[in-house]
Parts: structure tokens; C-alpha cells; sequence
């Protein structure tokens, strides 16, 4: 993965390399929270997400393995922010590229990937799941949709639950970059699990430079699987994450120091905070892990320094209820 700093070559090379920004009005404006935020603008990236980073090292071992053949189709199940991710990638390495997803993710994803030259399939909600939100049993249509498509088009399938490419991006470059940037200053790290490939991979890396480093696995409060929580209700609405799956392979033997459960609320209204305090347009999961990081302050890292990731933008998110 390049991390050109003069002209890039493509736009593959602007991929990585976000500021980190203290979030000290959030804090100070909090009652009971002391210490610092800092969160690593990942919507900065080209295709507004964390996800660029995985997407692009993904390819770059399948290319570097041979798994990925000169001209192949790639293909994968996204919420829509690994989907934009890779079909950037695809777009300037000339890969027919895929986008498989749930009609329950918000559509700017799909037009966006479209955009892009993806094909995007959209798939049925599972029954009874509400609009604009994707439960453990809508993703379980999208993955068999998948299945399916990739044995009939002999896709490469860039699994972001499975090739180590995506902790790898974040434990080769997000974790590195920021104990560059805050000079080793920080106790904990905490993060919304979705493939729990950036906790695993930022993880790894800050344990490695610091073992007293914490880290902790955000939640939705409603499907705390991660916890050992029984589901009450997995239609939660924080999209990218919280899918109630138990078998995320990427966290086998990684350490988690604690879980943090966060509700709807208490996301939403933190991403609308930092909006209108700070000045950062994201997303739901940005939300949900900056209000795990506030919990965190007001109780066991009083005084200390958390860093989150702020995942992606939220314009991703303007037809639903985060911005209503």
C-alpha cells in the first residue's frame, strides 16, 4: 500500500495517512467527562470510510498471491462503505467489481458504488425487518446472494470477514499512524465491531507498541452478542456493524479488555454532537464509538486518553433518521 506524499499516481495512493483531531469541545461540553477523545477522520479517505484501507489491501495480496487473476470480477457483501472502497480500487486496477447488499442500507451507498462502475445487487430485507436497518437475518440473505453470484460469474470474492487483509490494513497503517501522530500518548482504543478487522488490526499494533493499552469492543445495546448478552432486538439502527454474529474469525485469540454497549440514542445524538460541536459530519458507527469513549472517561479512564476512529461521513447517512 503506497503512502505517496507529493503527486499520487492514483487515487488509490490518497488511501490512509487521516489527521487525528482532539474532540476537547465534545469533552468539555460532556458533564462528568474528563480527559481526551481522539478520533482518526477515516471519511477522509477517497471513498469516505475506513473501509478504502481494507478494499485496497485485500487486492493487493490477492494480486501479490495470484488469487486474483488480470481482469477477474471481483465481488463482496457490503453495507455499502467496503463495497465504495473496493469498487475505487477495482475502478483504476480495471477489475469488473460487484457490490452485494441489503436493501435495508441507506441507498447514497448503492448510487455512490453505481457511480463508481460497480454493479450493485440489492437484496431483500428478511422478513419483517424494518426499513433502513439490516439485522443477522437480512445479512444472511445478502451472504447466500453472494455465494451464488460469485460461483456463477468465477468472481474472486474479497471477504472482508475472512482474508487478512482487512485486519492487516489496520494493523500495517491506521494503528502504526496513529502512535505516529499522538507519540505514543494514549491509554485505550475503543471501536464499533462490524468485521472487527480495524479493532483487531489497531489493536494489535498499539498492544505491540504499548501492552498497557486497552481496548475495548463497542456494542449496540440490543444485540451485545460479543458481551455474552442475549439479543433483544437486532434491529438496531447503527448500520456497518452489530449483526449479532458470533463467529467473527478475526477476533479468535486477540484480546478485548472490555465491552461497551451503546443505544441508538446515545449514537445518534452523539453523531449530531459532534456535527454541531465539532464540526465532523459522520456517520452512526462514528457516533456510537465516540459515545463509548465519553462513557469510558466518566467512569474507569477518568482523566485518560481514548482514541476512536470516526468510520465514515455522514452523507452516507442523509435519507435516514440520523439527519431528520
Amino acid at each position: 500500500m503506497s503512502r505517496t506524499r507529493g503527486t499520487c499516481k492514483s487515487v488509490v495512493e490518497a488511501i490512509g495517512n487521516t489527521p487525528l483531531v482532539n474532540l476537547s469541545r465534545l469533552v468539555t461540553n460532556t458533564k462528568g467527562v474528563r480527559g481526551r477523545v481522539l478520533a482518526k477522520l477515516e471519511f477522509l479517505n477517497p471513498g469516505y470510510s475506513k473501509k478504502d484501507r481494507i478494499a485496497l489491501q485485500m487486492i493487493e495480496d490477492a494480486e501479490a498471491s495470484g488469487a486474483l487473476k488480470p481482469g477477474q470480477t471481483v465481488i463482496e457483501l457490503t453495507s455499502g462503505n467496503t463495497g465504495t472502497g473496493l469498487a475505487i480500487v477495482c475502478a483504476v486496477k480495471r477489475y469488473p467489481f460487484v457490490a452485494v447488499m441489503s436493501k435495508g442500507n441507506s441507498p447514497e451507498r448503492a448510487r455512490m458504488m453505481r457511480a463508481l462502475g460497480a454493479r450493485v445487487v440489492l437484496v431483500d430485507q428478511a422478513p419483517g425487518a424494518p426499513p433502513g436497518q439490516v439485522s443477522g437475518n437480512s445479512l444472511a440473505l445478502v451472504e447466500r446472494e453472494t455465494e451464488k453470484l460469485t460461483g456463477e460469474l468465477g468472481a474472486f470474492r474479497a471477504d472482508q470477514f475472512h482474508l487478512d487483509g482487512n485486519w492487516r490494513a489496520h494493523y500495517l497503517h491506521t494503528g502504526r499512524e496513529i502512535i505516529q501522530q499522538t507519540r505514543g500518548g494514549f491509554d485505550a482504543f475503543c471501536d464499533f465491531i462490524g468485521s472487527s478487522g480495524s479493532y483487531v488490526g489497531v489493536s494489535k499494533a498499539l498492544k505491540e507498541h504499548n501492552p498497557d493499552t486497552l481496548c475495548y469492543a463497542v456494542e449496540p445495546e440490543t444485540a451485545a452478542v460479543l458481551a455474552g448478552r442475549g439479543v433483544t432486538n437486532p434491529e438496531h439502527k447503527i448500520q456497518g456493524g452489530g449483526y449479532s454474529m458470533n463467529d467473527l474469525q478475526f477476533l479468535e485469540g486477540v484480546r478485548v479488555d472490555g465491552y461497551v454497549q451503546v443505544t441508538n440514542e446515545e449514537a445518534i445524538r452523539t453523531a449530531r454532537r459532534l456535527a454541531a460541536e465539532e464540526g465532523l459530519f459522520a456517520g452512526f458507527s462514528s457516533g456510537a464509538n465516540v459515545a463509548a469513549a465519553l462513557k469510558l472517561l466518566s467512569e474507569e479512564l477518568d482523566r485518560k486518553t481514548v482514541v476512536v476512529l470516526l468510520c465514515d461521513s455522514g452523507l452516507k447517512y442523509l435519507s435516514t433518521d440520523l439527519w431528520l
